[in-house]
Order: C-alpha cells, then structure tokens, then sequence
C-alpha cells in the first residue's frame, strides 16, 4: 500500500465531507434529538462517528479481502481490478468538482442490495441512551447508500489485503470527521473553506490525474 493511496483516501474523505453532510448529515443531527438526555450529546456524538469509521474499516477489509482471493489466482482479475481503480479515482475527482453526479447510480445498487434490508434495524436503536447504543447507531449507519463511500470501498478492493482495505477505509473515515463531528460542534468556516470551488477544482483535478496514472500503470 502506498502512500499516495493512504492520502487520496484521506482527501477523498476530507473532501467528500460536503457530501457526507448532505448524506449523514440529518442522521447526525437526529441523534441529538434521539438522545434523552441533553448532556450526553457531544459523547455519543463522538461514538456514534467511531460506530460509522468501524463500518468502513470492516467493509474495506471484506472487500478487499475477498477481490485478493480472486486476484491471486487470475492475473485478469487483477488487471481489471487495478483499471477499476482508475476509473473510480477519475469519477470521484470528477464528482468532487460537481461536474458529473456519475456515481449516483452505486448509491441505487447500495439502496437495494443493503440498505434496504439493514435500516429494519434502526427501531431497536432508538432513543439512543447508551453508548452501546450510540456505538451501534454509527455502525448502522455507516451503511447507508452513499455514492462517495462506496466509491471508496470499490477502490479499496485493489488494496493488497484485508488489512490494507481496512487501512484505505480508515484514513477516509477520519478524512470525514472534521465535518462530522464539526456538525455538532459548529464548523461553518471549515465547511465553507471545502465547499470552496478553487479548492473543489484543484484537488478534483488531482484525483482525476492520479486516476489516470493508475489506468496507465495497468495497462502498460
């Protein structure tokens, strides 16, 4: 694992926050008023992110996981996954400058395949009065269809093990967070700063020209 690809997934994430707000965003915001009491706000807050970065990490390591498995025993396999990876790196720079909403469509395989079936869960969840709960909360909807996430997690099924998968997910959890967390206790001026075209335009570029490079490491 490089280290070019641990700091896409943490740009990725950092970048993407716009996104995750809009997204998880009112989920976040729900639980404060899912929460009895008041003081445990900013605790389960903070677990409720912890309970949706585990998510990610045991998604990138089944994924990840299970392509190597297939990888390792056909050199196609493994070719088609490192073009996947071009592509996906291409799309996301191209959806972080908001020029296409090219990856709406994995959010409508994400809804049928998973959520669907996973939201039956949120009842037994609320009211959220317990860190357990708090915990699970994030872990539940950590899942939700979101064309950004699972962008990343389809490139992390180049990753060369679980580990490694788990790794990829993790740098862009913790890429999100500052939004996220910043949800609950006012970041407007980071948000702004994100939301920013300039910044938008250069770091999608920059994805864009790394997905390109990926593409042209595989098929040469």
């Amino acid at each position: 694992m490089t280290t070019s690809q641990l700091i896409s997934a943490l740009i990725m994430g950092l970048l993407g926050s716009g996104h995750c707000l809009a997204m998880c965003g009112g989920v976040a915001s729900s639980l404060t008023l899912a929460v009895k009491d008041k003081s445990q706000v900013k605790r389960y807050t903070l677990l409720y992110n912890l309970g949706r970065t585990l998510s990610y990490c045991i998604a990138g390591a089944l994924a990840a996981g299970i392509s190597q498995q297939f990888a390792s025993r056909s050199t196609s396999f493994s070719f088609v996954l490192s073009v996947l990876s071009g592509v996906f790196m291409i799309l996301v720079g191209l959806y972080i400058m908001r020029l296409t909403f090219s990856l709406n469509w994995i959010e409508k395989v994400g809804k049928f395949a998973i959520w669907q079936h996973l939201v039956k869960l949120n009842k037994r969840l609320l009211p959220v009065n317990s860190n357990a709960k708090a915990l699970a909360y994030g872990m539940l909807w950590g899942w939700l269809p979101c064309g950004l996430v699972y962008s990343a997690l389809l490139f992390s099924i180049s990753m060369q093990s679980a580990v490694y998968g788990a790794s990829f997910m993790l740098l862009f959890a913790i890429g999100t967070l500052p939004a996220m967390v910043g949800l609950a206790f006012a970041a407007d001026k980071f948000k702004q700063i994100l939301n920013h075209n300039a910044v938008r335009m250069v770091f999608g570029n920059i994805f864009i020209f790394y997905g390109l490079y990926l593409l042209i490491i595989a098929l040469l």
